[in-house]
């Protein structure tokens, strides 16, 4: 959505077009600060961007058949101190999945 309104903002402005989308004027520009300077993004966001580095690195390195146990177990013998719920969320985020 709030791609949407970047692409809009200059012809119809961020207000109106936030009236009939159901998006609050303040939700976009919070979104839109954050975006332009990321240390005023929240410890958990600022935190996981290096975990999803590490995560993926893990799942490549394995031929991309790792799934959640597996690459949180890899990421503990590494000495990475993660939860296995954190790998979890994150997996799920960018869409990696171990082979079924």
């Amino acid at each position: 959505m709030t791609a949407f309104i970047d692409d809009h903002r200059e012809v119809y402005g961020v207000e109106p077009i936030c009236k009939v989308l159901p998006i609050a004027p303040s939700t976009y520009w919070l979104h839109a600060l954050r975006k332009a300077k990321p240390e005023r993004r929240s410890l958990r966001e600022q935190r996981d961007e290096p975990r999803c580095e590490l995560i993926e690195r893990v799942w490549k390195e394995n031929f991309e058949v790792y799934g959640v146990r597996k690459v949180w177990q890899q990421l503990v013998r590494e000495g990475v101190g993660i939860a296995r719920c954190t790998v979890e969320r994150l997996m799920r985020r960018m869409n990696l999945r171990g082979v079924v």
